[in-house]
């Protein structure tokens, strides 16, 4: 981030001595092209801004909620959450995206993705009842997840590096933006 006013101050030069070694016509479109190169990085800019914004909003409020009882069924903070509920609830209330109710039913609402490309907000599945994806965590990175365990825990946060958890790691998805918030792609 350090060097943006760098590139733009090397894509404005590198524009505007196009424009000065060019005839008028070209020197229009060159001017244009550059203007439109400026507009675009600060588009990036503000969607980077905006997407990294909403994930610390949503992962400050899944942090929260540690040690929430592991309630099954549970979707609420005074009750209690089971994975998927916990899951759900965090992307509806931080982020206004209701995701299905169970963790099967999340990872198929969900784009597939390499575990190597993981970011903070990714869901992370696992098998842990002989079934594939019948557990769900929100990855938090640095190798680590929150998510609602099971009966007599609470809410908190492990490393998927944990031979527990590699061994049944199962899959890692992508909550894909939409405009419409109560439903979720592929």
């Amino acid at each position: 981030m350090k060097f943006k006013p760098l590139a733009l101050t090397a894509s404005l030069l590198l524009a505007s001595s196009l424009v000065f070694a060019a005839p008028e016509a070209e020197q229009a479109a060159a001017v244009k092209r550059g203007s439109e190169l400026v507009n675009l990085m600060q588009l990036g800019d503000q969607v980077k801004s905006s997407v990294s914004e909403r994930t610390d909003q949503m992962l400050g409020k899944a942090m929260s909620l540690l040690g929430v009882p592991y309630k099954r069924g549970g979707t609420s903070e005074e009750t209690g959450f089971d994975c998927s509920g916990f899951v759900r609830h965090i992307y509806e209330t931080s982020i206004g995206r209701l995701l299905p109710r169970r963790a099967d039913e999340q990872a198929a609402a969900t784009e597939k993705i390499d575990r190597n490309d993981l970011h903070p907000g990714d869901l992370v599945f696992f098998n842990t009842m002989r079934r594939t994806f019948s557990h769900v965590g929100i990855y938090i990175g640095d190798g680590k997840f929150i998510h609602s365990p099971s009966t007599g825990k609470s809410v908190r946060v492990d490393d998927l590096r944990e031979a527990y958890w590699t061994k049944r790691f199962t899959g890692a998805r992508r909550v894909q933006e939409t405009n419409d918030s109560t439903s979720a792609k592929r």
